[in-house]
């Protein structure tokens, strides 16, 4: 089926009077191509229909440089801007049906970001309202995209998760306290997860089937644990592996099995151990949709902030493609994918969200140069490590 910009672009063969057409679609006579044009994409209901059924896109710089065909599945491209419209909308839609939401309710989350964007915009068309409450430092971006959604916005300090204080833990009594409220609990709720069922399939179907490796960085859990469970089911010999951003537990799970020395057990930490700038992924405890994850990871990659900067700027020279953080640290990981496994293989990652919501902290010069991260601009890939 033509997508619009096919059409544009056989549109402008037309006009140029050439036998372009025959070059862009394969032979077909100029009858065979206007008949296919016959009828345009299918009008969607309302918002919500919008979201998924994201294109992969091939990325060029890096499958050129490594011998491998690397794929991100462009989640930038969904209604709210980011992945985190999949699982909003499974969330609110799962709550609605089993009662735990009312139509008119209040849906409450805590969130760095993303999935309160998300929440807001399902929210809002789905007739119920949204109460987010995120860390103070998460990007200016991401409150100023909450509000014009008309959520309400509670900014926090940023503290551990074992303080009663953490912005999921106040978003939890917030809901306890309000009534008609629902906590999301992005987190823990395993709408999450079996959202991702559906980001594999999609996958599975726009490869063919034929992919030797997937890989991505865990926030919540759910994106990875879905598309594994999906491809692994699926595809025969198909690698899951984790690329982890500094400061998260992760890593040393999947290698060692392990998420802290005795010292630093599960929930005993008080203050914020995060030592990255980027958002939304990287974590010190185990989530529901992590454990979901696990049985289906193959390995883990470390990635460093600089690589996730240096590979941002990278993209947007050699793509075009302007992505967020956490887009970013998983491109590092699907390098270092390539560069394990070698040439010749199909890899897929996930460009969650894009940079525009990134343009006070990850994506701003001063503030990088404040973390001893001024990017220097690299010809080559060697910043991946």
């Amino acid at each position: 089926m033509l997508m619009w910009r096919d059409c544009a672009g056989v549109a402008v063969a037309i006009g140029a009077g050439v036998s372009a057409l025959y070059w862009l679609k394969g032979g077909k006579s100029v009858a065979e191509l206007l008949s296919e044009w016959s009828s345009p994409p299918s009008v969607a209901p309302g918002t919500v229909q919008l979201i998924g059924n994201t294109p992969l896109v091939r990325i060029k710089s890096l499958s050129e440089a490594t011998g491998c065909e690397i794929y991100g599945k462009a989640e930038f491209l969904n209604p709210g801007g980011s992945i985190k419209d999949r699982v909003a909308l499974q969330i609110v839609e799962e709550a609605l049906a089993s009662g735990q939401l009312e139509e008119g309710g209040t849906i409450f989350e805590g969130t760095a970001g993303s999935t309160g964007v998300s929440l807001s915009m399902v929210s809002a068309a789905l007739g119920c309202k949204c109460h987010v409450v995120l860390p103070d430092d998460a990007a200016i971006e991401k409150a100023e995209l909450l509000q014009a959604y008309g959520a309400t916005v509670e900014r926090v300090r940023p503290v551990s998760i074992s303080h009663r204080d953490h912005f999921v833990n106040i978003a939890r009594r917030r809901a306890e306290q309000t009534k008609g409220g629902f906590f999301s609990n992005q987190f823990e709720n395993l709408a999450n997860f079996r959202a991702h069922l559906k980001t594999g399939r999609e996958i599975f179907s726009q490869t063919g089937g034929k992919l030797d490796a997937f890989v991505a960085a865990a926030g919540t859990g759910g994106t990875i644990a879905g598309i594994s469970k999906y491809l692994k089911t699926h595809v025969r010999d198909v690698r899951v592996y984790l690329i982890d951003p500094p400061g998260s537990s992760l890593f040393n799970r999947v290698r060692r099995g392990v998420l802290y020395t005795a010292v630093e057990a599960e929930g005993k930490r008080l203050k914020n151990p995060f030592d990255t700038i980027t958002e939304g992924i990287g974590i010190n405890r185990l989530t529901k949709n992590f454990m979901e994850a696990e049985p289906f990871i193959d390995d883990a990659f470390q990635g460093t902030d600089y690589e996730a900067v240096e590979m941002a700027r990278w993209l947007v020279k050699k793509d075009g493609l302007f992505v967020g953080s956490s887009s970013a640290m998983n491109c590092v990981g699907a390098l270092k994918v390539a560069r394990k496994l070698g040439p010749g293989h199909t890899i897929v990652t996930i460009l969650c969200d894009g940079g525009q919501r990134h343009l006070s902290k990850f994506h701003n010069l001063d503030y990088l140069e404040k973390m001893n991260l001024s990017p220097k601009d690299c010809n080559d890939l060697d910043f991946v490590k």
